[in-house]
């Protein structure tokens, strides 16, 4: 609260006058000060409609953009005439062949497959009008070494950078349970070691709550953070019902400590623009208290 409206709230007390309820808010809630805008995963839409009416039912419920997977069997006509009409943003799309056939696959055309489906997203996302493709850049496993996936996801993304670069998307890469890149430190040299602005980082806010804190590594990903994931968990479910568990939470009920997370994305002057919802859908109610929960996420 500033002493303006700390002098303005304790003159209305003093005059036994009821402050006004716009003084409250403006003196206890900040506005969203990094201008974040809310976006989600089109598979959360779970209403029985078109493109078009999914596009209209997320502009209505406060919205402002959506993100698809790519390669898709969507009509790409139809998404970008569903933007036109609703003026719904793409901001970015996730890549849809990186958990069936990931980077770090001993088997090369299996990590080709991968390659080629990210090119198709990056050339997808431009026509869509917007700016990354979330990639998943390998998994390790008891078969998948860790160094090896470190040393061939490198190569096969290098094999993308003139895509990208070329059509002025970027490669997003994303925290997520893969066993892989598990520390900030080394999450940031893995992108420093492109030599390249067409690569950075989706920081998945609640992914790293089970073994860390969101804001040291948002604070040493820096620059690198290109968007960022909305998502929650909760420590307390992990440990009495199963790590898998600790994500069966809404939005700010959990462990992630939003108003520090927000103050630490303002302290790195997080330029993304987006924050994606990536939890359960459903239909426009359970959107609704989506949307409403990221305002108050966003409002911290």
């Amino acid at each position: 609260m500033n002493r303006k409206d700390f002098l303005k709230i304790s003159a209305g007390v003093a005059a036994g006058s009821i402050v006004s309820p716009q003084i409250l808010a403006s003196s206890y809630k900040k506005k969203n000060k990094l201008g974040i805008k809310k976006s989600l995963k089109f598979g959360m839409v779970e209403e029985n409609l078109s493109v078009l009416d999914k596009f209209k039912l997320l502009k209505d419920l406060g919205f402002h953009g959506v993100e698809l997977d790519s390669p898709n069997n969507l009509d790409k006509k139809e998404i970008l005439e569903a933007r036109d009409k609703t003026g719904l943003e793409l901001p970015g799309t996730i890549n849809s062949v990186h958990w069936k056939s990931p980077l770090s696959d001993p088997d090369p055309k299996v990590r080709e497959k991968c390659v080629e489906s990210m090119k198709t997203a990056l050339r997808d996302t431009k026509d869509y009008g917007g700016t990354t493709v979330l990639l998943v850049p390998g998994v390790v496993s008891e078969k998948i070494s860790y160094d090896d996936a470190y040393k061939r996801s490198q190569k096969e993304i290098r094999k993308m950078l003139p895509v990208a670069k070329e059509t002025g998307v970027k490669i997003a890469i994303e925290n997520v349970w893969n066993n892989f890149l598990i520390s900030p430190m080394e999450a940031a040299r893995y992108i420093d070691e492109f030599e390249s602005d067409s690569i950075g980082w989706y920081f998945d806010v609640g992914n790293i709550v089970r073994y860390g804190w969101p804001e040291q590594w948002i604070k040493i990903l820096g620059k690198r953070i290109l968007k960022v994931d909305i998502k929650e968990y909760s420590r307390e479910k992990q440990q009495e019902e199963g790590i898998w568990k600790g994500f069966d939470v809404k939005l700010t009920e959990g462990d992630c400590n939003w108003p520090v997370v927000i103050d630490t994305l303002e302290a790195i002057k997080y330029k993304g623009g987006w924050g994606s919802a990536e939890v359960p859908g459903g239909d426009r109610v359970r959107l609704q208290e989506i949307s409403e929960r990221m305002d108050k996420i966003f409002n911290s």
